[in-house]
């Protein structure tokens, strides 16, 4: 397991002072190391773990060919250019069971979707393409080919071949992937446990009264939210005064029970309080100041108690600004820690509606709001007052307009790289 200062000397230009976005998500590429314990789960328990070995399938899908449609199963051969083609309807296949019948060679069979395909049958005219009286079918010329409306066995895949990769989190379309293997149960790697807590002798819990200089906790609400949408176990523990003997008891519980621990709070540059003596005093922990807005103080490292060591991510204070650094950094750095193949964040181009002043050498995450224009062409504008304390506009905008570092003013009409939300937040 390397160190903080190991880790720093492989990166070329390391400065804690003045740290790319970029370059944070290589360093925490370093840092974390995955889970290896692993563990068989029911098909209903797999949702968003990591796959911890590749799925091969034991059969293969579909098991057989068949039919597309609802429709007239026949030989592909009888079909002449220009020409409509009659045949008489020897039967009906249905899906479920097998045809057992036999066909002359002017006939065809009547079959419903996933229905077995008769080996003489290579083609399936769907019904509302055909004439029929009594039990002969007329098909017209031109609207079918040779192989239409077939399933080929294994079209899907074929018995033997991996049919998903160990490191994929398993979505709803892969939960029914593998039930239509036959497969009960799915190996995986163990979920991991994260805990939070806020700091601060200013923060208030919800039941608290009111007084004057302090505010309600709302960043333990938001990255709870967070962390249950990765599927992670959460330990909530509350809110921390800003007390040595509190800090330091809170940090040892935190990395005696969880893999992860967040905080949010307590490390911007000066800051009078305990927190970042605390996670010096207990770990190996690195404070940066990110070139980015917003959210540019944060302390990454380990904190090891009683020989097991824990992730550290400690956030900045506003809210806006632990939700951007979550998205940024902290979410691919735990998908790596769940075992999971860390993707990066799709991002959509949007014609910008509005001006955007913009300094080069900083990441800036602005909170917009993505619609379709009415040439069918996405596009965004920022949702207004763009303070890292003001929380209503991470609930007004649907993703964050990323200005990238090397970046400029927006002009109205340009286009820029969007993070949707949808499914993330």
């Amino acid at each position: 397991m390397k160190t903080i200062e190991q880790i720093a000397a492989e990166l070329q230009g390391y400065d804690p002072q003045a740290l790319s976005a970029d370059r944070v998500n290589e360093f925490l590429a370093r840092l974390v190391e995955p889970v290896t314990t692993t563990e068989d789960v029911s098909v209903f328990d797999a949702l968003d773990r990591a796959l911890a070995a590749d799925v091969v399938s034991p059969i293969s899908v579909p098991p057989h060919d068949n039919s597309a449609m609802d429709g007239f199963a026949f030989d592909s051969a009888l079909l002449q250019s220009g020409q409509p083609l009659k045949l008489r309807v020897a039967g009906t296949a249905f899906a479920g069971k097998a045809w057992s019948g036999t066909l002359q060679a002017d006939q065809c069979l009547k079959i419903m979707t996933g229905a077995i395909m008769p080996a003489a049958l290579d083609t399936v005219v769907p019904l509302e393409f055909v004439k029929v009286e009594g039990d002969v079918v007329e098909i017209p010329p031109g609207v079918v080919k040779a192989g239409d409306n077939r399933r080929l066995l294994g079209e899907d895949l074929m018995a033997g071949q991996p049919a998903l990769r160990k490191g994929q989190t398993l979505g709803p379309a892969a939960l029914g992937l593998i039930a239509s293997l036959g497969l009960p149960k799915v190996t995986v790697f163990r979920r991991i446990k994260v805990a939070y807590f806020s700091t601060g002798d200013e923060i208030l819990t919800l039941g608290e009264p009111i007084r004057e200089g302090a505010v309600f906790d709302s960043n333990r609400y938001t990255v709870f939210g967070l962390l249950k949408r990765m599927g992670v176990d959460v330990v909530d523990m509350g809110v921390v005064r800003d007390e040595p003997e509190l800090l330091e008891a809170a940090f040892r519980s935190a990395a005696q029970q969880a893999d992860a621990i967040i905080t949010s709070g307590g490390v911007s540059m000066g800051e009078a309080d305990h927190t970042k003596a605390m996670m010096k005093q207990l770990g190996d922990v690195a404070f940066w100041r990110i070139a980015m807005r917003p959210g540019r103080p944060m302390a990454v490292g380990r904190i090891t108690e009683d020989g097991k060591s824990s992730l550290l991510f400690g956030l900045p204070g506003n809210p806006v600004a632990v939700m951007v650094t979550f998205l940024a950094f902290v979410r691919p750095a735990l998908q790596r820690l769940m075992g999971g193949t860390v993707t990066a964040p799709v991002l959509l181009q949007a014609k910008c509606l509005e001006q955007l002043r913009k300094k080069p050498g900083r990441t800036e995450y602005q909170r917009g709001i993505v619609s379709k224009g009415a040439d069918g062409s996405l596009t965004v504008r920022i949702t207004g007052n763009q303070g890292s304390g003001v929380l209503s506009s991470m609930v007004e905008a649907n993703g964050l307009i990323v200005l990238h570092h090397s970046q400029g003013n927006v002009a109205v009409g340009d286009a820029v790289d969007v993070m949707m939300f949808s499914g993330v937040v």
